[in-house]
């Protein structure tokens, strides 16, 4: 299993989570758990998606991603899970 972490952040508005989601789905890329919460206003959103089956190379989907995140005032960023794991071992 391709294990990706995507991070979400950003001013609360509608549609946040659709528009992702609508992403990863139409990029066969299955949600396999997600934590979201707003606090005081504050979007903030952590998916643990399957890549395995994605129709695109992880750099194209970070980068689409990264752009859709620009377009609805959001920041969104991508890590593979072995590099997110190591990143925050201590």
């Amino acid at each position: 299993m391709n294990r990706t972490i995507i991070t979400v952040v950003g001013k609360d508005t509608v549609g946040i989570i659709a528009k992702v989601c609508t992403y990863l789905a139409e990029n066969s890329i299955n949600i396999l758990d997600i934590s979201q919460t707003i606090v005081q206003g504050y979007f903030n959103m952590m998916m643990i998606v399957d890549t395995n089956k994605a129709t695109k190379h992880f750099g194209e989907i970070a980068d689409e991603l990264q752009t859709l995140g620009e377009e609805i005032g959001v920041v969104i960023k991508c890590q593979k899970e072995e590099i997110f794991d190591k990143m925050h071992r201590i």
